[in-house]
Order: structure tokens, then sequence, then C-alpha cells
């Protein structure tokens, strides 16, 4: 990209030159020179730029809209086909489920709404009930497929009407697209590595949630100023890959998912290790660690203590390389799956807080160790009701650590709690609003990076 920009200046550099001597030569003043030389810039900003390009996808041509089809508007949740990126020499489609207020009844035709963009995790896909939770949310949501499939039609609760639960986490009811694109084994997300990247699953699914963002921002209903992108484990992974290209997101909330997979204790290291020569390839295309700082999208991270796939330190070391805002949530021996991924509301109180002015979680400040007490400074548009240091003194792999909570004392924007014992390794403190949601500080590791001024 860089190049082509020089070569673009250099011409216009030239362009510009050479009007400037037919200027002098013909014009009969400074004034029609001036004149001339203004031509000659506004000819130059008219030529054809190059394309926007991060790593190898390329953002103009992604933010565009894409070509849909529309599969089923029959039930609540719909169901449509956009086109993707090509895949082994041909042209791609993926499959995706869409709802909104209006689709489920509860709105009109002419009324507008923030949308959100939802990725599934590994083994996952487009799921009907987490589309409609947020339709019931308020929101226009987009659910896509990532592994060139199709999961089976929705299935409604016959007295609730609601989506049956985990109807599509079977992988055997779904079935494959003749022109999806790559599937989601560790085939297609490492081994794939090397040469072009049309065969490569990091490539299509960031390509994909950013297509289907394009695509849901050209919805009459929808307001294109005002969307959220949210993604569970792998889903969150790519969650932080699309909030690190796709600038026109409001909000983004990858659960899970980080980066830095190449080192420590995540359970994805052994594959990127086998690559070999390739591994450092992967990692600066397709790690989150070599994107994320780019990403000016608010962010919050919402992970466990003891996640196995996206490893604690791994998490923060993630969080520290954004150079926008972001925030934190760590609950303690947090279970991982879509269900458990979906389910805090922290999520959605985020979100809205960028898409709909409503109260913001709350932000966690200055934090302190001094005098054997912790004191942690926030803001909050609502009161607390609750404060804890979470610390853990065990050592081995994180995924098995034990974890002590101790309540904290909290008043005028203050938490003090006292310190951690001098054998814990690890910890953050959290604080709960009225609301019940709970945000945390950064994690601390020993030796501990705190503040002390």
């Amino acid at each position: 990209m860089i190049d082509s920009y020089l070569v673009i200046n250099s011409y216009c550099q030239l362009y510009t030159e050479r009007v400037i001597v037919i200027s002098n030569a013909r014009c009969i003043n400074m004034l029609s020179s001036l004149f001339c030389v203004v031509l000659a810039f506004i000819c130059c900003s008219t030529l054809i730029q190059a394309d926007e390009k991060i790593g190898p996808w390329n953002l103009t041509k992604l933010k565009q809209v894409p070509e849909m089809q529309w599969v089923d508007q029959t039930g609540p949740v719909h169901s449509l086909l956009y086109s993707g990126e090509e895949y082994q020499g041909h042209a791609t489609e993926a499959f995706a489920f869409y709802a909104s207020p209006i689709t489920l009844g509860k709105a009109k035709a002419g009324q507008t709404f923030p949308g959100v963009v939802l990725i599934h995790g590994g083994g996952g896909t487009a799921f009907a009930e987490w589309a409609y939770l947020w339709a019931e949310r308020g929101y226009a949501a987009i659910a896509m497929d990532l592994s060139g499939h199709r999961p089976p039609d929705p299935v409604y609760d016959a007295t609730t009407g609601l989506p049956v639960k985990n109807q599509a986490s079977r992988r055997a009811g779904r079935t494959r697209l003749p022109n999806g694109g790559p599937d989601q084994s560790h085939n297609e997300k490492f081994e794939s590595i090397g040469g072009g990247t049309d065969d490569d699953w990091p490539y299509h699914a960031a390509a994909n949630v950013i297509r289907a963002h394009s695509l849901l921002r050209s919805f009459p209903e929808v307001n294109a100023e005002q969307t959220g992108v949210t993604g569970i484990s792998w889903g969150g992974y790519t969650t932080c890959l699309v909030a690190s290209l796709d600038d026109r997101f409001k909000a983004a909330v990858p659960v899970y998912g980080c980066g830095f997979l190449h080192e420590g204790e995540s359970v994805q290291k052994p594959s990127i290790d086998r690559l070999g020569q390739r591994r450092q390839k992967w990692v600066e295309e397709y790690d989150p660690s070599s994107l994320l700082v780019h990403c000016h999208v608010p962010i919050l991270f919402v992970n466990g203590t003891n996640d196995v796939h996206y490893v604690l330190d791994s998490y923060q070391k993630s969080y520290d390389v954004v150079p926008g805002f972001k925030q934190m949530r760590i609950e303690v021996k947090m279970s991982h799956s879509h269900p458990a991924g979906w389910a805090p509301q922290e999520i959605g109180i985020f979100i809205d807080s960028f898409c709909l002015n409503k109260p913001a979680l709350p932000v966690p400040d200055q934090l302190k160790d001094e005098d054997g007490k912790i004191i942690v400074t926030y803001k909050s548009d609502l009161p607390l009701k609750a404060a804890a240091l979470h610390y853990t003194t065990d050592e081995g792999l994180r995924s098995k650590r034990d974890w002590v909570s101790v309540p904290a004392e909290f008043n005028k924007n203050q938490i003090t709690v006292a310190s951690p014992p001098g054998n814990a390794n690890t910890w953050f403190v959290s604080m709960t609003d009225e609301r019940g949601a709970m945000v945390t500080t950064p994690v601390q590791f020993q030796p501990a990076l705190i503040n002390n001024e």
C-alpha cells in the first residue's frame, strides 16, 4: 500500500510541475499560474487511490456491499446467502441468519435499529437463537457460518415461540454449501499458511465477517453508524481481527479469544510450532497480537481465569497492545461454551453504551499498592454494589489453579482492600454496579506491575 501511494504522489508531483511549466509560458499573471496549480492538485486528487489494505485483507473491497439473496423470510429469524472470497479458484457464498425487532413482529417497517455481528466459535455455526436474542434486545443481528456450511432451518418452541436452544450445535445437522469456503479444522486454520491466502481459514473468516457487516449496514432498518460485533472462542479470536481491521464498528466484545497464541500454555501453540519455517508468517498475518496494535474500536475483553484455550497471561498481553479504549471482564473459572459465551449481560451493556448512548460499564482508573492496601479509583455511571480482590497462589498450569476472592470496601469512587499475600502470583480487582454488571482491573502478575507513585 505504501509503495502504491508513493507512485501516485510522484505522478502527482510530476503532473503538477508540468502544469506549472505550461502555466508560466501561457498564463499572463501569477493569479493564472496559481489557478493552474490548483487545477493540477484537483486532477491529482481525483486519480484512483490505492486500496486500503492491512495484511492480506483488501479493506476497500470488503467494505463494499456484497451480493446476497434471501433463502427464507417466513419465520422470526430469516436466512440468507451472501458472496464471499474466492476459494480454490471459485467464488464462494456464506450462510447467515438475520433477525430484527421487525422480523420478530415487535416493530413496524420504517423503524431503524443498531446492528450487531455475531461470530460463532470453533465447531460452531450460525445460531438462530443468538440472532433472536439480540433482536429482542432491539438490534438488527446477523450471525454467519464461517465453515462453508448451512445449519438446519430454525425450529421454534410451540409454547413460547422462541428458537429451540442448541438446535445447530451438532455438526450432523449441517449441510455443505455447494460454493462454500474453507472448513474450520486445524488444517485450514494453520497448515494452509504459505503461498496464497485463498485457502487460509483466518483470512476467509475475517473477510466474511467484514462482508456481513457491510451487508448489515446496507439494510434500510439498520443505523449504519451504530454497529457492534461480538464473538465466542475462535469467534472471539476473529472479533479481535475484525475490530483491528474494520473501523466502522462502534464497539467490539471478544469472548475468550485473544492473541499471543504462539506463546505460553495455549492449546493452539503446538499447532503453530509445527509450522516450522512458516510459523512466523502465521503469527505476523493471523495472530491477533500482530493486528490489535491497529485497534481503535472500543473493546471489552471477556474471559475466565482458567480458560485453557485463551490463557490469562496471553489475554492480558492482548489487552495491553490495544491503543484505543479498552476494558476487561475476568470471571473466576468462567466456563467455556457458546451459551456461556453469550450469557454475560456486560456484552450487551458495553455495546449499548456506544451504540445507544446508554449507561456505561464502570471504568477502573488508577490502581495502587501502598501500605499493605490495594486502592483502585474508578468512574461509574451507576453506584457499585460489590467489589472484590481475586488472587491465586497456585503454580503450574493456569487452567488448574484455584482462586481466592476477598470482598473489598468501596466509597466515593475508590475501592480499598488488603493487598494479596506475598506468595500470590496473579491477581485483579473486580467491581459490580447495581445492575449486577461486573468489570475488572487489568490482571497483575508477579513481579506485580503496579503504579506505586
